[in-house]
């Protein structure tokens, strides 16, 4: 599935600052993405989407080759960071439209800190919001943010998980491991 906008704009900057929280989510700060990538990564706020159709399939992003960090892994619907000043409420529709072309319905499920290192390149270190919601409307992808869509049933899921040689990103993973586990209840409600 290559729904690709090829007028797509430029959403992402290394420069746009980002909100720093401590590990009870408080705000303490902004720092340039870039900034909060580097290293060992500055904890930030952050937020993933699982969106899934009326087939009770997961739409899932494989990151754009120009990505800093983890490109051309797979990985959930969306995924993005509200900007300084900016409320989950806005900061996630905006980005489902700028990424995907699409809006959505959405129920938050719960949010979680981690830290995965790229190599030497950068690492993630986020305090990530995480929503499950159904969206039928036909994504159109962002170039400069993804390079492929496509959709998986939850087994397929399951599977491609089991293996630690698929190429799909920390933060998914364990994401959908704690959909299929902790939170399996919030991940029913949108499966038909």
């Amino acid at each position: 599935m290559n729904n690709l906008s090829n007028a797509a704009p430029t959403v992402s900057f290394d420069s746009e600052e980002l909100i720093l929280v401590n590990p009870d989510d408080v705000e303490i700060g902004v720092m340039r993405k870039d900034r909060c990538h580097d290293g060992d990564g500055q904890l930030h706020r952050a937020f993933s989407v699982f969106l899934f159709n009326a087939a009770g399939e997961v739409l899932l992003q494989k990151r754009a080759d120009g990505k800093r960090l983890w490109p051309g892994f797979w990985s959930n619907s969306c995924c993005s960071h509200p900007r300084a000043g900016e409320t989950m409420d806005e900061a996630v529709p905006r980005r489902l439209e700028q990424e995907l072309g699409v809006s959505a319905e959405l129920s938050f499920v719960y949010k979680f800190s981690y830290h995965a290192r790229f190599g030497t390149i950068g690492s993630e270190h986020e305090l990530c919001w995480v929503f499950v919601g159904r969206c039928d409307d036909t994504p159109a992808a962002n170039p400069h943010e993804i390079a492929e869509l496509r959709y998986a049933t939850v087994a397929e899921m399951d599977r491609e998980l089991a293996s630690p040689a698929t190429r799909i990103t920390p933060w998914c993973r364990l994401e959908w491991e704690s959909l299929r586990g902790r939170y399996a209840d919030a991940l029913s409600a949108v499966l038909p």
